[in-house]
């Protein structure tokens, strides 16, 4: 996949590793705003089962 990826950027080996890096960092940033913030409700981490002793 990530052959495929690199084969079909435009530019040079720094061009290249310049749109992956931004390309990188897209992806990073949609998933902080906006899928995990719509996920989290649907995780268990808030269920405790540990009981006050």
């Amino acid at each position: 996949m990530y052959s495929w990826i690199w084969r079909h950027l435009p530019g040079n080996g720094w061009v290249r590793a310049l749109i992956s890096l931004v390309l990188i960092t897209v992806v990073v940033y949609v998933l902080f705003q906006y899928v995990f913030p719509w996920v989290e409700p649907l995780l268990p981490f808030n269920d405790v089962t540990v009981d006050n002793q």
